[in-house]
C-alpha cells in the first residue's frame, strides 16, 4: 500500500565526497537519512534502501505524502 501512495514520488539527495573518497549520500526529507558507497552509483542504491526504511514510519510516511516542493535549488559558498 505504500508503495501505491507514494508511485513516482521524488526525494533529494545530497551527494558529498569525503576526504578518502566515500561518497555520503542524505535525503534531507527525513531525519537521519543517510548512507555512503563508494561510488555515486552506489551511494544512491543504498540512500534508496534507506528513504524505504525510513518510509516504513508512521510520521515519515505522511511526511512524503505532503512533500511537494516547489522548486528545490544547492549552493555552494565558499568562506
Amino acid at each position: 500500500m505504500r508503495k501505491t501512495l507514494l508511485k513516482d514520488k521524488s526525494f533529494p539527495v545530497l551527494l558529498e565526497k569525503d576526504e578518502d573518497g566515500v561518497y555520503i549520500a542524505e535525503c534531507p526529507v527525513f531525519s537521519g537519512c543517510y548512507s555512503q558507497g563508494r561510488s555515486i552509483d552506489q551511494a544512491l542504491k543504498k540512500i534508496r534502501d534507506v528513504i524505504s526504511l525510513c518510509l516504513e514510519e508512521k510520521d515519515n510516511l505522511e511526511r512524503a505524502k505532503n512533500y511537494s516542493p516547489a522548486d528545490i535549488r544547492l549552493y555552494t559558498v565558499r568562506i
